[in-house]
């Protein structure tokens, strides 16, 4: 399995791990699933160590990177764009006011609204953030060629038009997902 060494800043190295967890038998019958949710827990745990680094958390670059492109944005806004929910929005732009990375500022053309917006220091930021998502994508896809690259992001965008799709097919699936 591919760590990162501790804190160090140094390189990913290699150790003797299986990367996977044991499947269990209850998984059996949706072996893609499981494949899924354990990329993704170590996707997400290799994220929050290199964004650790640079002072952020998982989800909050995100955040970032839709402000440094669209410029201030409702909160209500950021909730759409990341598919998230109202709570979790208002946690993590909290955090990154408090960081000095957003501020708020007055909607003019919303007397109740407020528009959040990236600061100088989220822009000197940018460039981290930046050199993080690079980094993981070479973690994520290292002894991958360009095909098998360009492949696995194919499937991985059919996978999230199914959900997407199913989700859209069944409003419960949605509404369980806010509770």
């Amino acid at each position: 399995m591919t760590q990162l060494t501790p804190d160090d800043g140094g390189e990913p190295v290699v150790t003797g791990r299986e990367a996977t967890v044991p499947v269990p038998a209850a998984a059996g019958g949706g072996p893609v699933s499981h494949a899924i949710f354990r990329l993704a827990r170590l996707h997400r745990m290799f994220a929050g160590q290199l964004l650790r680094r640079i002072g952020l958390h998982p989800g909050q670059e995100l955040v970032m990177m839709h402000l440094w492109e669209l410029g201030p944005q409702r909160q209500i806004d950021l909730v759409r764009l990341m598919d998230s929910d109202a709570a979790t929005m208002t946690r993590t732009v909290r955090r990154l006011e408090q960081s000095g990375f957003v501020r708020r500022r007055p909607s003019p053309t919303d007397k109740r609204a407020s528009l959040i917006e990236p600061t100088a220091a989220s822009h000197a930021l940018r460039r981290q953030v930046e050199e993080v998502w690079s980094q993981l994508e070479d973690i994520s896809t290292a002894g991958l060629t360009d095909d098998e690259r360009a492949a696995a992001l194919h499937t991985l965008e059919r996978l999230e038009k199914n959900l997407v799709q199913a989700a859209a097919d069944d409003p419960t699936c949605t509404a369980d997902a806010e509770r």
